[in-house]
């Protein structure tokens, strides 16, 4: 069982990329990471918040550090205390609120590990923790506990998952996450595929990376080789929150990825103070399909210690779904789940 870390246990990939030659080559993308904004006073001055300052919690942006690209706080609106981006990412007072319910591994992976870096939740899947590093840090991360320093699968060269996947003939689909496995190196992520390209009863792959939406410098011709490369069909899930996430960057970054084959998804979760109005989530579906990316799930937020101010009750959360259905050709409606442990599959709400 992986023991959830404490925040002091928080490792330096989660607070800055990876700065060994696989996991953090000379890009255009890792300049853009490297300038992001890591203080939380100075993204308050560039939006004209300095006022705000008194809602930050030091003690939160030590334990799970600021940063955010500056192309997305380009899209944050100048001078909004409630702007929807800035919410994410703000580390604020509420966080070190210790509320009953809210606990370190909320959604079980501790229990589900199947070898390091390998958790096993859903029959036919395995889902590789590639990662612990992220191009933004969004408050809400339901692993911001996770003991990456320990539970990698990208250690020793992907053999204890490369391994644990083969002897198991039941897995037919991959699922990269992390932290954001497409912080990696294209050829970090080549190296991964090439071992799994040698497993016979896998038959898809599945990447959850918030970085074409927070960093679409990283979708870059390397990138798309290799994703035009792979023997499987992949379906790439996104994660954008809010409308405003997008701009004419990121979907000229999804119609690349879309240009591989690939399928394009969008989860988002429901956030209180973000997107908890059926005129947000309906922009939000909407802005999402124009950009060529099928809302998917719309998550429950997971219970996890920092985040309870971010949580809208389940009433309200059925009553603003039913509210998108009848607003909405189906489609467009992502399915309301939560990740509950144990469960064999996200549970509709």
């Amino acid at each position: 069982m992986i023991p959830a870390a404490s925040p002091a246990l928080q490792p330096a990939p989660a607070a800055a990329p990876p700065a060994d030659a696989h996991a953090f080559p000379p890009a255009g993308w890792q300049r853009a990471w490297r300038e992001a904004v890591r203080d939380p006073r100075e993204l308050l001055a560039m939006l004209g918040l300095d006022g705000l300052a008194s809602t930050l919690s030091d003690e939160a942006a030590s334990a799970f550090p600021l940063r955010v690209p500056r192309g997305f706080v380009a899209r944050m609106r100048h001078g909004d205390p409630a702007d929807p981006l800035l919410r994410q990412v703000l580390p604020v007072l509420d966080e070190a609120r210790i509320v009953p319910g809210f606990a370190l591994d909320a959604v079980g992976d501790g229990a589900a590990r199947a070898a390091r870096g390998v958790i096993r939740k859903y029959r036919g899947r395995a889902l590789l923790v590639a990662t612990g590093a992220c191009a933004v840090h969004c408050r809400y991360c339901f692993r911001r506990h996770f003991p990456y320093a320990e539970e990698t699968a990208a250690a020793d060269g992907w053999r204890d998952a490369v391994a644990a996947i083969a002897a198991d003939p039941a897995i037919d689909e991959v699922i990269l996450s992390g932290g954001d496995p497409l912080a990696l190196a294209t050829a970090k992520l080549a190296e991964l595929t090439d071992a799994l390209a040698a497993i016979p009863h896998l038959r898809r792959l599945r990447i959850h990376s918030r970085l074409p939406v927070v960093l679409p410098e990283r979708v870059d011709a390397p990138l798309l080789a290799w994703l035009r490369a792979l023997p499987w069909p992949v379906a790439i899930v996104a994660h954008a929150n809010h409308a405003n996430e997008f701009d004419a960057g990121v979907d000229a970054a999804l119609g690349e990825l879309r240009g591989t084959g690939a399928t394009l998804l969008n989860q988002a979760v429901l956030l209180r103070g973000v997107n908890d109005s059926v005129e947000a989530l309906a922009a939000l579906s909407t802005r999402a399909f124009d950009a060529g990316v099928l809302p998917y799930y719309l998550h429950q937020l997971d219970r996890v210690a920092g985040t309870a101010h971010f949580e809208v009750a389940d009433a309200r959360a059925r009553e603003l779904h039913a509210a998108l259905a009848a607003r909405l050709s189906g489609y467009l409606v992502p399915r309301l789940v939560r990740e509950v442990p144990g469960d064999s599959g996200k549970r509709p709400l």
